[in-house]
């Protein structure tokens, strides 16, 4: 495998107060990656969407055709991911001296985002969750569309905390774009039903036992339900950091009882950050330096139990013996943004050195170079996995101003994504497969909704990844 070598020194720079950061011009890779991604996506809205925006989750190019299947609200986030990594984008070409593409494109997209949110209330439904610390109603997203806006089943295994954190971190991102005040309010609302599903049982020692299962509806603990949550976190400390702003949370005493207290937001979005990651990173890292799957093996077994504390019935905490597989690039790149992110704001060098090694791990993992076509890296696409990929992409995004070793990374992900595009693009759309193409059978080249989405998005965080890089390199001269 080719050796990752070290360009410039491994430390942090900020981004804020450079005085040359609006007489930097963006380079020409930037405009074009900005372009390639808005032309995708005003291909892909059309095709998949329909009255209501009903996304289908196929959509065949050759046959145009859609799919009969309705894509989850995963599948529908994906959309709005993409929509904000282009309005990221376009923001930061404007205050790179490209207003062009920002006048001509932003308003519109953040009208787009607007419609893509509104409809997102067609997965939304309400039920009553008896968790670790409290018996309480909420109204979250489902797995399923339902067949109205607010009615869709979302009991049991009907709802994810993962989705609700995808969800989370793009209306954090939404309201960081936009102001709008309505997308910080729901993304807060978000959290506290996630953070809610923390196992905050004590242990033996008085410790939490911590980690936060798939769903509700479920025990086992996953990856995919816990590093997602830190990013977000770190973002909505950021927010309140100089603010007076408090939350009040319940928790488990040693005596088993619950309480409650009340914290500054701040305070209490940073520690439940350094909490979730300090989690995942104790129990899920392997050996090899990725992140495994999820925690199983659970004793006795897999079925929610509850226990009774002075006459109120509680969730029950249930042993969970050892990690399973297999690795999956987006339960690394979590945790790559959110070594980023806690290294941004508390400056403690573990975070550094972690992101360095899983920098390093993971690309000697999952990037296979000459696999597919000479030259460049192949990454397992079954399953999911363009998407899972997407996310890894930009977990080395965000590692970048501080570890430039990660530009090899990124680079492998920019080559795969123009191999597709100059080679495989038909009517707008990219292949399920970048370096192979489309299937000779024009009855086998449906794409996934999430996958297309996966692709424009991914465009778009790497125009922002230019802009980041030329202002980066400019304060190091």
């Amino acid at each position: 495998m080719k050796t990752i070598i070290l360009c410039c020194l491994l430390t942090a720079i900020s981004l804020c107060g450079c005085s040359d950061n609006k007489s930097s011009q963006p380079t020409e890779q930037a405009v074009r990656n900005m372009m390639r991604a808005i032309e995708l996506t005003d291909k892909a809205i059309p095709a998949y969407f329909q009255e209501n925006m009903k996304m289908a989750r196929f959509y065949n190019p050759y046959t145009k055709t859609r799919s009969e299947e309705t894509g989850s609200i995963w599948m529908y986030t994906s959309s709005i991911e993409t929509v904000n990594a282009i309005l990221h984008g376009l923001k930061a070409l404007k205050e790179n001296g490209q207003a062009d593409l920002y006048n001509q494109h932003f308003e519109r997209y953040t009208q787009l985002l607007e419609k893509l949110h509104t409809h997102a209330a067609y997965y939304l439904g309400t039920f009553n969750l008896v968790s670790f610390t409290q018996t309480k109603e909420w109204t979250v997203y489902g797995v399923n569309r339902g067949a109205a806006k607010g009615t869709a089943k979302v009991e049991g295994i009907e709802n994810v905390y993962d989705d609700q954190q995808w969800l989370a971190r793009e209306l954090l991102e939404a309201y960081k774009l936009t102001n709008n005040r309505a997308y910080l309010t729901e993304a807060e609302y978000l959290t506290e039903y996630v953070l809610d599903g923390w196992d905050c049982v004590p242990d033996e020692n008085g410790n939490e036992y911590g980690g936060i299962p798939w769903g509700p509806g479920y025990v086992t603990k996953h990856s995919c339900s816990n590093g997602p949550m830190v990013s977000p976190l770190v973002w909505l400390h950021e927010l309140y950091k100089d603010k007076n702003d408090e939350i009040t949370y319940r928790y488990i005493d040693t005596d088993k009882s619950r309480k409650t207290t009340t914290v500054k937001k701040s305070d209490y979005y940073l520690e439940f950050a350094k909490k979730i990651y300090n989690w995942q990173k104790t129990h899920l890292l392997l050996p090899n330096g990725v992140y495994d799957d999820m925690m199983g093996g659970c004793d006795p077994d897999c079925t929610i139990t509850y226990e009774e504390i002075n006459g109120v019935t509680y969730k029950k905490h249930i042993d969970l013996r050892n990690s399973v597989g297999p690795p999956i690039t987006y339960n690394s790149g979590t945790m790559l943004s959110g070594a980023a992110d806690l290294y941004r704001v508390i400056g403690e060098n573990k975070y550094l050195e972690d992101a360095q090694q899983l920098t390093e791990a993971s690309f000697s993992y999952f990037a296979k170079p000459g696999k597919t076509v000479p030259g460049y890296y192949t990454y397992d696409i079954s399953g999911f996995r363009n998407w899972f990929n997407g996310v890894l992409m930009r977990g080395y995004v965000d590692v970048y101003p501080a570890y430039k070793n990660a530009s090899v990374c990124i680079e492998s992900f920019q080559k795969n994504l123009d191999y597709g595009y100059d080679n495989y693009l038909y009517e707008g759309l990219l292949p399920t497969d970048l370096l192979g193409g489309w299937n000779e059978d024009n009855s086998k080249n449906s794409v996934e909704g999430m996958f297309t989405f996966a692709f424009a998005a991914g465009y778009a965080v790497l125009a922002r990844y230019e802009m980041e890089k030329l202002i980066i390199n400019s304060t190091t001269k």
